[in-house]
């Protein structure tokens, strides 16, 4: 049989379309459990709390990061862990690493430095997760409760589930995106961040 341009477009339509709106499907999954998870506070025992970095200024945690410092604190202060584990390498500041400084932000308000665990060489969200594993496995660790942004906690929730622990989240209040423009580049974004993810694990 002999294509005709018609038959070639609409060949060419539907293998155009299909894929975007299987990816759209996807994305659209992606994003109604990033909103889902984004919405809880599992207020669960667990092995330890997580605190995953973000951004600080010569030594001292930047307004996000010490809001969630501060939710792990009263997390930790409600008896829920005996640890609080937190993350994050040098980025712009070679002098400090997000994980120390949230390190001793947390020791600075009371918790004993004997309840702290600095991981001090993670560049991102995967690496990490990958760090913590190491060093939940190596204190005979299971579970924990993960402490980050609203929309973030679902990425490192199946990062951490993949490496074999339970985990719990609780999102740092008042994290969620506000706007919609705002919520959707964050929808958008995490779902990628995930995707390049899964897809890596698996290469």
């Amino acid at each position: 049989m002999i294509a005709t341009p018609a038959t070639k477009a609409r060949a060419w339509l539907f293998w155009t379309l299909v894929p975007l709106l299987i990816v759209a499907m996807l994305i659209g999954w992606l994003g109604h459990a990033i909103v889902h998870d984004s919405r809880q506070e599992q207020l669960h025992a667990a092995d330890a709390i997580v605190v995953f970095g973000a951004a600080e200024y010569d030594g001292r945690p930047s307004p996000v990061f010490r809001a969630r410092l501060d939710h792990a604190y009263q997390l930790f202060r409600s008896g829920l862990a005996p640890v609080v584990i937190t993350t994050g390498g040098a980025a712009a500041d070679p002098n400090f690493s997000e994980g120390g400084v949230g390190h001793d932000y947390l020791m600075r308000r009371g918790i004993p430095e004997s309840a702290l665990i600095a991981e001090t060489q993670a560049s991102d969200t995967a690496e990490s997760a990958t760090r913590l594993a190491v060093i939940m496995r190596t204190n005979g660790m299971s579970s924990c409760i993960a402490v980050s942004d609203a929309y973030h906690v679902f990425r490192i929730r199946k990062m951490l589930e993949h490496a074999g622990f339970r985990v719990y989240v609780a999102p740092r209040p008042d994290s969620r995106p506000r706007s919609i423009y705002q919520r959707s580049i964050s929808l958008v974004r995490e779902s990628a961040s995930y995707l390049v993810w899964r897809l890596g694990i698996h290469n």
